[in-house]
C-alpha cells in the first residue's frame, strides 16, 4: 500500500478544466510565446467576486469586495474586475495607478499597506480610502489635504491586538495597525483633524486562517465603532480583512493520505517523499517526531465565500449573537479584502518538458523550461499536481499502470531549482516537447517571486476566454472586458 502513487489532484472548475483539455490550443500558445507562460482566465475573477458579494446579501448586510491587488500582476484580472461592482485594495502608488488605469474610480479604492507621502497624495487627490495603519499616517494625511485643498478625507483606522473580555483566545500580534488599546488617544487625533479626515470605519489585518482570532477581532472592532460613535463620529463599515483561503485539492482524503505519509517517511517507516528526505517541517530527534508541516492546508473544507460565511454565522466571543446579526445591528456594512480566494482558479502556468532522465538511480527527473520562481506554489507551502499535456497522445488514466513518480527540475543552474521538493505522480512519464500546467496559480504563485535570474526570460502572460467552445487569446495587457461590438 505504501508504493501506491501519491497523487493530489487539483481542484478544476469548468472554466479551467475546459482550458486544460483543449491541448493544442495550449501547445500552440507555448510554441509562439515560449515557455514558461502565464495563462489568466478573467471571467473567474468576475464569477468569484459575485459569490462573495452573495454571502454579504445572505446575511442581510451591505458592503464591499475589495480585491487585494498585490495578489495578481495581470492587468486583465484588474480590468475585468473593474467592470463588474467589486472594488480594490491597492498596497502601493504603483498598484492604485494600475487601477486607476484600469477603469476603477477613487470611490471604488482603498490604499492600504505602508504609505509614503507620494501614496498619500495621490489617495486624496483621487478620493481614494485610505486604510490608516496608526497615527502617523492620519497625520500626515491631514497635512496634504489642507496643503492641497482638498475635500475630507475617508479613512479607515486598522487596529490590532484586540482581547475579548473573560475569553482566552487573543487576536495574535501584527505589524500593522494601531492596537486596540490605544483606540482613545487615536479618537483624540481624529476630533483634532476633523475638517480633513472622515473615520468611515474601522478593521483589522490578521496573517491567520482562524476564525476564533477573527471572531476576536470582529467583536472588538464592534466595540471600537461605538466608541467613535460617541465621540461624534458616523462609521458605517467594518474592515474584516483577507485570509479566506483557497481549497486547491480535489479530494481531502488524498491531502490526509499524504500528510500521513509525510509523518511516516520523517519516522522512518517508509521511503523519503521528497528531494533530500526534505520533511517540510517534520524532523526527527533521538527517535521523537519534532516540528510541524509547515505547509497550506491545500484541501479546507470552508474556503473563499464559504469561509465568509462561516465567520459571519459564528457567535462573537463575549456578545453571543452571530456576528452578522451584530453587524446588521450596529447598522455597519462589511469590507472584505480577498486576494487569493478572488483569484481562485483564475489561471495556470505553462512549462515545456525539455529533458527527462531517467538513469538517476531513484525517481526519474523532469527538466522543464520554468523555473521556480514562475510557478511558486511551495513558496507558499501549496503542493498540488500538475496537469500532463501531452503533444501527441492523451495520458492513461491516473489510476493507469503507466503511473510514475518524478522529480521536476528548473532551468536555473542552482542546485536549489526545484520547482517542488516532492516527489510528484503523473500519469506516465513526460516526453520531451509535452506541457505540465500547474493549475490555480494566479493568486500570489504566478509572478510573486518571478525574477531574471541569469537572465532567463520570466513568463509572457495571455488572458483567454472561451466562446462558443473555441478557445481565443490575447496579451494580458492588451485584454479589455470589451467586445469589438461594445458588449
Amino acid at each position: 500500500m505504501s508504493d501506491a502513487p501519491l497523487y493530489l489532484q487539483p481542484r478544476l472548475t469548468a472554466g479551467p478544466a475546459s482550458l486544460l483539455r483543449a491541448g493544442p490550443f495550449l501547445h500552440g500558445l507555448v510554441d509562439g510565446l515560449g515557455s514558461p507562460l502565464a495563462v489568466v482566465l478573467p471571467e473567474e475573477i468576475g464569477r468569484n467576486a459575485a459569490q462573495f458579494a452573495a454571502v454579504l446579501r445572505r446575511h442581510r448586510l451591505g458592503g464591499r469586495i475589495y480585491f487585494a491587488h498585490k495578489a495578481t500582476g495581470s492587468s486583465a484580472l484588474v480590468r475585468h474586475l473593474a467592470a463588474t461592482s467589486a472594488c480594490l485594495d491597492a498596497a502601493s502608488p504603483e498598484e492604485l495607478q494600475h487601477a486607476l488605469g484600469a477603469g476603477f474610480t477613487g470611490g471604488r479604492l482603498m490604499a492600504t499597506g505602508p504609505k509614503d507621502p507620494a501614496f498619500l497624495w495621490l489617495a486624496a487627490r483621487t478620493g481614494t480610502t485610505v486604510n490608516a495603519d496608526g497615527p502617523g499616517e492620519l497625520e500626515q494625511a491631514a497635512r496634504l489635504v489642507r496643503a492641497h485643498g482638498l475635500p475630507r478625507l475617508e479613512v479607515v483606522l486598522r487596529l490590532s491586538g484586540f482581547e475579548a473580555a473573560g475569553a482566552r483566545t487573543l487576536s495574535r500580534r501584527s505589524r500593522f495597525g494601531t492596537p486596540a488599546a490605544a483606540l482613545g488617544p487615536l479618537l483624540d487625533l481624529l476630533e483634532k483633524h476633523r475638517d480633513a479626515l472622515e473615520p468611515v470605519g474601522v478593521g483589522y489585518h490578521l496573517d491567520t486562517t482562524s476564525t476564533d482570532e477573527k471572531a476576536t477581532a470582529l467583536e472588538g472592532c464592534i466595540r471600537a465603532v461605538d466608541a467613535l460613535r460617541s465621540r461624534g463620529f458616523r462609521p458605517r463599515a467594518i474592515d474584516v480583512g483577507g485570509g479566506y483561503g483557497v481549497s486547491y485539492l480535489a479530494h481531502a482524503a488524498q491531502w490526509e493520505r499524504y500528510t500521513t505519509a509525510l509523518t511516516e517517511a520523517a519516522l522512518g517507516r517508509r521511503g523519503p517523499l521528497a528531494w533530500g528526505g526534505y520533511g517540510y517541517g517534520l524532523r526527527v530527534e533521538n527517535g521523537t517526531l519534532k516540528g510541524s508541516l509547515a505547509l497550506y492546508p491545500a484541501h479546507r473544507p470552508a474556503a473563499g465565500p464559504a469561509y465568509l460565511d462561516e465567520l459571519l454565522s459564528r457567535p462573537a466571543p463575549t456578545l453571543g449573537r452571530p456576528l452578522g446579526t451584530l453587524l446588521l445591528e450596529s447598522l455597519c456594512d462589511v469590507y472584505a479584502e480577498p486576494g487569493r480566494a478572488l483569484a481562485d482558479q483564475c489561471g495556470l502556468t505553462l512549462g515545456r518538458v525539455l529533458e527527462v532522465r531517467t538513469d538517476t538511480g531513484g525517481p526519474p527527473w523532469v527538466r522543464l523550461a520554468l523555473n521556480a520562481g514562475d510557478v511558486g506554489l511551495e513558496d507558499h507551502g501549496v503542493l498540488v499536481d500538475p496537469v500532463l499535456v501531452p503533444r501527441r497522445s492523451e495520458p492513461p488514466p491516473p489510476d493507469g499502470p503507466g503511473a510514475v513518480g518524478v522529480h521536476l527540475m528548473g532551468n536555473l543552474c542552482l542546485e536549489a531549482d526545484l520547482i517542488t521538493r516532492r516527489t510528484v505522480f503523473l500519469p506516465r512519464l513526460p516526453d520531451p516537447g509535452d506541457l505540465l500546467a500547474f493549475p490555480n496559480t494566479a493568486g500570489y504563485c504566478m509572478d510573486f517571486t518571478a525574477t531574471r535570474a541569469q537572465r532567463q526570460p520570466t513568463a509572457r502572460k495571455v488572458a483567454v476566454r472561451e466562446e462558443e467552445g473555441v478557445w481565443r487569446w490575447c496579451l494580458d495587457e492588451q485584454y479589455w472586458p470589451v467586445t469589438e461590438a461594445g458588449g
